[in-house]
């Protein structure tokens, strides 16, 4: 139950830090919280999501 709640954790972590907008307190938190692994691999396959819906978007717009 503990990995799940630090995986869900990171991934709040992650999307917060992609808008670059957190709370000193919860910064505290997440430190204390979440392991680093976690937050690079969710990190890393957030950054590849957003990759592909970027192409994605681009062309879809290229196609009309």
């Amino acid at each position: 139950m503990s990995n799940k709640v630090s995986l869900m954790r990171s991934v709040k972590a992650v999307a917060w830090s992609f808008l670059g907008i957190r709370k000193s307190s919860e910064f505290q938190e997440d430190i204390d919280k979440i392991t680093p692994l976690h937050v690079l691999g969710v990190g890393l396959v957030a950054g590849l999501l957003f990759v592909v819906g970027l192409i994605v978007v681009v062309n879809l717009v290229v196609a009309k």
